[in-house]
C-alpha cells in the first residue's frame, strides 16, 4: 500500500506501459447525488509489460485500495491538483500583460504534457502461475473476449477501489442530475483507465442510484435489480459488447423521462419532464434520418441500442458530448410544434451526432493523423442526410459557405489535416474551438472532392466497405488510417495511383487552399474566349513549405506546389451550356487559356470592317481582343462560371461585365451561382438601376431558394445610397408591405407563418432595412420609422407558430439602427417597445428566453452608440438584475456579457477583467464559465 504522494520538483514521474493492454474493464459505481458522493471500484484485465508496472491514468480520485488477483499490491498515485503550488511559482514573477501571457502558456503546456503521464502506477509483480494454469486462463477468458496479443502475455486481474468527492471536471452534479462529459482526456476524472484511444476493449458497467432516478450509459441495458435497502435503491446493469476507448463511455443519472422511439425499438430518448413534449415534437424526424444511413451504409446500427440523452444547458460543458450508443445534448436544441427557427439546426446537429456513432465511435482512427478522415466521414454523412430531407439546395448552400470559411481561415499549419507536428504539438486542441469547426469543414469538402472524382456510387460502395469489415468480428480493432483510404480509393473508386499521389499531401497533409484570380476577353474573329488566371495560395509560403517539409529553393517563389486535377470552365452561350475541363491546378501560376465557343452567332454576324473603319475597337487584322460583351448582339457569352460543381476547395474572384453577373442572377437555377452573382453585384463599384431592379426581382422570386433571397435583401440594403435614390430600401420596405400589409388600412396584418420560407425571408427584411446608411452615415428616417411600425403594429393572436424569433430579429433590428439629429426623437418610442417585450417576457419567459436576450442586447448596443446622451450607469442597474442566479442561463450570460462591455466602455480594460474574475467566481453554471466573456473586450 502506498499513499498519495507529492512530487517533487526535481521529480518527472515518467512510468511508460511498455506495451500494457487493456483487454477488458468492469465498473461498479455507488452513486449519491444529494452528497456529490460517488464511490465504488473498477476492475481492469490487463496484459502486463514485463517491468511489471502498469500507469493508468486517474485524476482528482481518491484511491482506497489496489489489488492484483485478488490480493492487495504497492501503488503510487501523483495527484496532479497537488502540483499547483509549482504553477503558482510561475506567476509570482509576473510584472507585465506579455510575462503574464507567457507564464499562463507555460502553466498551460506544462499541465498538457502531464496529462500524457499516467499518474496511478501498480506493481502487477508476483509469482508467475504454473503452465497449465495460464493456459486455461488463456483458453477461456472470463470475459469471452480474446485477444490478439501473444499467447505468453502476463494477464492480470487488476481492482481499484476508490472515490469521488465533489469532482469538479469530467463528472458534474447539479440538483438531482449527474453526467460525464467527453472533452479530451476527461474520462480519467472519474473512472482510473488508460486514457488512450489506442487503447479499446469491452465493458461492464453497474450503477447504484435512489430508486426514483434512471442511469443511462453507454451499450446495452441488460436488467435493472430493486434493493431491499430503506429507501431502496435500484442498480442498471449495462454490457457493452464492442471495443471502445475509455474516453467514449459516458453516464447520465437524473429522473429521466422516456420516450421510445416509434420506428426503432432500440432508439430511446430520455428528458426531463418539463421538456417532455419539446422533445416528443422535436425528435419526431429521427427514425428517418437512422433510417438514411441504415441504407446508404447497407448494414444495421453497430450497436445494441442508441440513447439521446437531453439535460439542462447549464449543466451541458458543450451542446455535444458523444458517447458510445449514446448521445448527451443540450436541451436548448430542443423545441415544440410552434417554433420554427430551430428545427433545420436541430435537426443537422441530431443527425451528425448519429453519424458519429458510426464514424468516430464505432470505427476509430489508427492514429491522431487519421482524425480527420473518421470526423470528414461523419460530416458527409450528415451532408448525405441533410440533401436527401431537408433539400439539395440547402445541402449545397451549407457547403458553399462552409468552404467559404475554410478559404478565409487555411493559412497555417494548425488546419493541416494530417500533420504528426500539429498533432504532436497541439495535444489535440486543434479539434476544438475555431480550428476544430474549420477542420471539420475542410475535411467533409476534402472528401466531397474525392467523390466528384469517382463518382457518388463508388465512393459509397468505399463507405459500405469500410463498415462492413468493422462489423467483421473476426477483426479485433474497428480501426481506419489515412492509408487504407487511399488504398480503398484506388481499389474500389478507380482513382489513379498518380493523382492520390499528389492529392493525398496537398489536400491532407498540407494546408492552405488554392486562390484563382481570372478574367477574359472574347475574340471575335476567332469565336473564342481568352481566359486569364493568377493561382495563388492561402496559406503563407513558410506554413506551406514547413508542413509539406518542402525545400523552397526547388519550389516556384510563392511556395506554391499546386494542385492535382483539371477545374472546369462552364461557359454559358446563346446555344446552350458548355463545360471545359481545361484549367490545370498545378504548373505555372499565369495561365492564358482559349476556350472555343459552340454558337456561331457571333462569328456569322461578323464582317471584316472596311480599311480604316474600327468600329469594334480592332485594328485591320481583326485578331485583338475585343472588350466589349455587353449585349448578346456582339458577344454568345451570356455568363460564365469557375468550378461549378464544387469540384475544388477554392477562393475563385471572376471578373466579367454586370450584365452576365445579371444574367447568372436571373437565369441560372444553381443556388451557389445565385449567392456568387449576389456577392459580386453587391461589391459591384458602381452601383446601377440595373443591379438594384435584379436583386429586387430575385428577392421577389418565390421559387427561388430562401437563403439566397435573404442575401438579396442583404445587398439591396447595401446598394440603397443617395446616388440610386434610396431605392433599394424602397425596393425593401415595398417588397415587405406587398406580403404582410393590409392595403386598406396600410398597416401590418396578423402574423401568417405558414409559409416557412417566406418567413425566413420577410424575418431578415427589418434587419436589412436597418442596415441601410446615408450619407452622414446614419440610418434614414424611413428606416427607423419602418421598424418601429412593425414592433408597434406586431398581432400573433390567431397565428398557431411562436413569435418569439420574429420578435427577436425585430428587436436587434434597433440595435442596428444609427440615430441622427431629425431620427432622435423616434428613440424614445422604440425604447418603449423594447421595455414593453422585457416586462412581458419576464412575466410570461418563452422559448430558451431569447427575447429577453436580444432586448438586453439591443439596449446596450443603444447605450454603447449614445454614450454621450444616456447616461451608462442607469443602463448597468438596468440590466443587472437579469444576472439573478433565478434566471434562465442563457439570460444571465447575455447579461453578464453586457455588463461587462459597458464596464469596459466606461472603466476600461482592467476594471473589465476585474468584474469578469467576479463573475466568474459567482457563475455556478458550467457553460457559464465559458461563454459570457465580452467578445468587445478581446477584440
Amino acid at each position: 500500500m502506498a499513499k498519495p504522494r507529492k512530487t517533487k520538483n526535481n521529480e518527472d514521474p515518467k512510468p511508460e506501459n511498455s506495451g500494457a493492454l487493456v483487454h477488458h474493464q468492469k465498473l461498479c459505481l455507488s452513486i449519491d447525488i444529494d452528497k456529490r458522493l460517488v464511490h465504488g471500484y473498477t476492475e481492469l484485465e490487463i496484459a502486463v509489460p514485463e517491468i511489471g508496472i502498469v500507469g493508468l491514468h486517474a485524476e482528482n480520485l481518491g484511491i482506497e485500495s489496489v489489488w492484483v488477483d485478488g490480493e492487495p499490491t504497492e501503488f503510487e498515485y501523483y495527484p496532479h491538483q497537488q502540483q499547483q503550488v509549482e504553477d503558482d511559482k510561475r506567476f509570482s514573477s509576473v510584472c507585465s500583460p506579455s510575462s503574464a501571457a507567457d507564464a499562463a502558456v507555460s502553466v498551460y503546456m506544462s499541465s498538457l504534457e502531464k496529462e500524457l503521464v499516467p499518474n496511478l502506477l501498480i506493481n502487477c509483480c508476483k509469482p508467475s502461475k504454473t503452465e497449465s494454469e495460464q493456459q486455461q486462463e488463456q483458453t477461456v477468458p472470463e470475459n469471452g473476449f480474446h485477444s490478439t496479443a501473444e499467447p505468453k502475455q502476463n494477464v492480470r486481474i487488476v481492482r481499484i477501489d476508490y472515490w469521488i468527492e465533489k469532482a469538479e471536471t469530467g463528472i458534474h452534479f447539479r440538483n438531482n442530475l449527474l453526467h460525464t462529459d467527453n472533452q479530451i482526456r476527461r474520462a480519467r476524472c472519474w473512472f482510473p483507465c488508460i486514457d488512450d484511444n489506442s487503447q479499446r476493449c469491452c465493458y461492464d458497467l453497474e450503477f447504484t442510484v435512489a430508486h426514483n432516478l434512471v442511469a443511462v450509459s453507454t451499450g446495452f441495458l441488460l436488467y435493472q435489480v430493486l434493493s431491499k435497502d430503506n429507501p431502496p435503491r435500484k442498480t442498471y446493469v449495462y454490457k457493452l459488447d464492442v471495443p471502445v476507448a475509455a474516453r467514449w463511455i459516458s453516464l447520465a443519472v437524473a429522473p429521466f423521462e422516456i420516450f421510445p422511439d416509434h420506428q426503432f425499438s432500440l432508439i430511446s430518448h430520455m428528458c426531463l419532464m418539463p421538456n417532455l413534449s419539446k422533445m416528443r415534437n422535436t425528435v419526431e424526424f429521427f427514425h428517418s434520418a437512422f433510417s438514411c444511413y441504415k441504407d446508404y451504409l447497407a448494414v444495421d446500427f453497430p450497436f445494441d441500442s442508441y440513447t439521446q440523452v437531453f439535460i439542462e444547458p447549464e449543466m451541458a460543458v458543450s451542446s455535444l458530448s458523444l458517447g458510445a450508443s449514446m448521445s448527451i445534448f443540450s436541451s436548448q436544441v430542443l423545441f415544440d410544434e410552434k417554433v420554427i427557427d430551430q428545427t433545420i439546426d436541430t435537426r443537422a446537429k441530431l443527425a451528425y451526432a448519429l453519424a458519429r456513432q458510426w464514424f468516430g465511435v464505432y470505427i476509430t482512427p489508427e492514429t491522431p493523423n487519421d482524425e480527420w478522415l473518421l470526423d470528414g466521414l461523419a460530416g458527409f454523412l450528415t451532408d448525405f442526410y441533410i440533401k436527401k430531407h431537408l433539400g439539395n439546395n440547402e445541402a449545397r448552400y451549407r457547403r458553399y459557405k462552409a468552404n467559404c470559411a475554410v478559404c478565409k481561415v487555411d493559412n497555417g499549419g494548425a488546419t493541416a489535416l494530417s500533420c504528426s507536428a500539429s498533432c504532436k504539438d497541439l495535444y489535440g486542441t486543434q479539434c476544438i474551438g475555431l480550428y476544430g469547426k474549420i477542420r471539420s469543414w475542410k475535411s467533409v469538402a476534402v472528401l466531397q472532392m474525392l467523390e466528384k472524382q469517382m463518382g457518388p456510387e463508388s465512393f459509397r460502395r468505399i463507405l459500405q466497405t469500410i463498415v462492413s469489415r468493422a462489423q467483421d468480428k473476426t477483426r479485433s480493432m474497428k480501426t481506419l488510417s489515412t492509408k487504407e483510404f487511399r488504398h480503398f480509393a484506388n481499389k474500389v473508386g478507380n482513382l489513379e495511383r498518380p493523382f492520390l499521389k499528389d492529392f493525398f499531401p496537398r489536400w491532407v497533409g498540407s494546408c492552405g487552399c488554392p486562390v484563382l484570380r481570372m478574367g477574359f476577353s472574347y475574340n471575335k474573329r476567332k469565336n473564342m474566349v481568352e481566359l486569364a488566371v493568377l493561382r495563388g495560395c492561402t496559406a503563407l509560403q513558410t506554413s506551406t513549405t514547413s508542413t509539406l517539409d518542402i525545400n523552397p529553393e526547388t519550389e516556384n517563389r510563392d511556395g506554391d506546389t499546386g494542385w492535382p486535377g483539371m477545374m472546369s470552365i462552364r461557359v454559358y452561350e446563346l446555344d446552350g451550356m458548355y463545360d471545359h475541363p481545361i484549367l490545370p491546378m498545378a504548373g505555372e501560376a499565369w495561365q492564358l487559356l482559349e476556350i472555343q465557343c459552340h454558337s456561331k452567332l457571333a462569328a456569322r454576324r461578323f464582317q471584316k470592317p472596311k480599311k480604316g473603319l474600327k468600329h469594334d475597337g480592332s485594328d485591320d487584322n481583326g485578331d485583338v481582343p475585343s472588350m466589349d460583351v455587353r449585349s448578346n448582339t456582339e458577344s454568345p457569352l451570356l455568363w460564365i462560371r469557375a468550378d461549378p460543381d464544387m469540384e475544388y476547395l477554392a477562393e475563385v474572384h471572376f471578373n466579367q461585365p454586370v450584365q452576365m453577373w445579371i444574367n447568372q442572377l436571373e437565369k441560372d437555377k444553381d443556388v451557389i451561382a445565385q449567392a456568387q452573382a449576389i456577392a459580386a453585384l453587391e461589391a459591384s463599384p458602381q452601383l446601377s438601376f440595373s443591379i438594384v431592379n435584379a436583386l429586387n426581382n430575385f428577392l421577389g422570386d418565390s421559387k427561388a431558394f430562401w437563403r439566397v433571397r435573404i442575401e438579396a435583401a442583404f445587398a439591396l440594403a447595401n446598394s440603397a445610397s443617395e446616388e440610386t435614390d434610396f431605392s433599394g430600401l424602397l425596393h425593401l420596405v415595398k417588397f415587405y408591405k406587398s406580403r404582410r400589409f393590409d392595403p386598406d388600412i396600410g398597416l401590418p396584418k396578423p402574423n401568417d407563418f405558414h409559409d416557412f420560407a417566406e418567413y425566413f425571408v420577410l424575418e431578415a427584411i427589418p434587419h436589412a432595412v436597418a442596415m441601410v446608411r446615408a450619407a452622414d452615415k446614419k440610418s434614414p428616417r424611413e428606416a427607423i420609422e419602418f421598424v418601429l411600425q412593425l414592433l408597434k403594429y406586431n398581432d400573433n393572436n390567431g397565428n398557431p407558430y411562436s413569435d418569439v424569433f420574429w420578435l427577436s430579429a425585430l428587436v436587434q433590428s434597433v440595435g442596428e439602427l444609427e440615430f441622427g439629429q431629425q431620427s432622435i426623437l423616434l428613440l424614445s418610442s422604440l425604447l418603449k417597445r423594447i421595455d414593453r417585450l422585457l416586462q412581458f417576457d419576464s412575466l410570461m419567459p418563452r422559448y430558451n428566453g431569447i427575447l429577453t436576450i436580444s432586448c438586453i442586447r439591443t439596449l446596450t448596443q443603444i447605450a454603447l452608440k449614445l454614450s454621450g446622451f444616456i447616461p451608462l450607469d442607469r443602463v448597468f442597474e438596468l440590466v443587472k438584475p437579469f444576472r439573478d442566479l433565478k434566471t434562465l442561463w442563457q439570460v444571465r450570460i447575455e447579461a453578464s456579457r453586457a455588463l461587462l462591455d459597458l464596464e469596459f466602455h466606461c472603466k476600461g480594460m482592467d476594471s473589465a477583467l476585474l468584474l469578469f474574475i467576479k463573475y466568474l467566481e459567482e457563475e455556478h453554471s458550467l457553460r457559464g464559465c465559458s461563454s459570457f466573456p465580452s467578445r468587445r473586450i478581446y477584440r
